[in-house]
């Protein structure tokens, strides 16, 4: 069995201020903080002799290959990326870090905010501008509905409200 895997797709290269300035910062404590400590622990570590058996060699050295592969990608990734920080003209339509407020047919309500595929996480209410849901509202006006393809079946949506600074 082959340990290949294919590459991810290339993510969308926008990104907020706040998403940039989030990943600077675990670049920073990745290279300046955490490799460092690592590599005095596998340093000591490699002073108690025969490393095939010493656990604290072995998990460093895979610790030390993990971050920097993050550092690698964090790099290059960090060079390409396009910082949004302009609103856009049109503040009645949905784009990139709009907050979107959606109600379904029950009347229950969700919020989102869009942002870059690097930022995104559903606990805060970041949606990904590359996921279906978010694909689907971009474009679209206050009051617009919309139907969505999820695991569970078509869903309806209507855009309730959009906001282009963080909710209260």
């Amino acid at each position: 069995m082959s340990r290949y895997r294919p590459p991810r797709p290339r993510g969308s290269r926008y990104i907020t201020p706040e998403g940039e300035r989030q990943l600077r910062e675990e670049l920073r404590h990745l290279w300046k903080v955490e490799r460092p400590e690592v590599t005095a622990r596998v340093h000591e570590a490699a002073k108690n002799g025969d490393r095939s058996e010493n656990g604290d060699y072995i998990y460093g050295k895979k610790r030390l290959r993990e971050i920097d592969s993050r550092v690698r990608f964090l790099s290059k990734r960090l060079e390409e990326l396009k910082v949004v920080d302009e609103l856009p003209k049109d503040r009645q339509r949905v784009f990139f870090g709009a907050w979107v407020t959606l109600e379904d047919e029950d009347g229950g309500q969700q919020q989102y905010r869009i942002v870059g595929p690097d930022e995104f996480d559903l606990q805060q209410r970041k949606l990904s501008m590359d996921s279906p849901l978010a694909r689907a509202m971009l474009g679209k006006t206050l009051d617009d509905e919309f139907d969505f393809e999820s695991p569970l079946g078509t869903q309806c949506y209507a855009i309730v409200d959009i906001q282009y600074t963080a909710p209260k």
